[in-house]
């Protein structure tokens, strides 16, 4: 019968969910300095929506990996400030189509270079190639 492995100390500082929370608040703190008027949330929405073009609602959310309660109210707020729009789909009254304003577009277009500078902020204690790995990884993980 094989032996059972040695069970270590368990060091927080060295668990996946602590080092990555960490990281993330590094990356959020770094994104406030940048873009103080918007949530990543709230970012991640309008850069999606200028990749992609207008969507449903809920394929949104899941574009930016976001719940269905959690993108009704980063919408309805983008919404407020005159950055998006919703409208009943054509095809289906029951679904919700979200789009850009003209100010959401340039909005995010205006945003876009502060959220390179923040990428290369975020991933600057990393070499480029440890970077490509770090981001290549992390997708794998998600």
């Amino acid at each position: 019968m094989p032996a059972e492995p040695k069970q270590t100390a368990y060091r927080l500082d060295e668990q996946v969910g602590f080092v990555l929370r960490k990281a993330s608040q590094r990356h959020i703190a770094i994104f406030a300095r940048y873009i103080s008027d918007l949530t990543p949330p709230q970012f991640a929405t309008l850069a999606k929506l200028h990749e992609v073009g207008a969507t449903s609602q809920n394929q949104l959310g899941v574009l930016i990996a976001t719940d269905a309660a959690t993108i009704k109210g980063v919408i309805d707020r983008l919404k407020a400030r005159n950055l998006v729009t919703l409208a009943k789909d054509d095809g289906d009254k029951r679904r919700l189509v979200v789009s850009l304003t003209p100010e959401g577009r340039d909005t995010v277009e205006n945003l876009l270079p502060l959220a390179h500078a923040i990428t290369r902020e975020t991933l600057s204690p990393l070499t480029g190639r440890e970077a490509e790995k770090l981001l290549k990884l992390l997708a794998k993980m998600g």
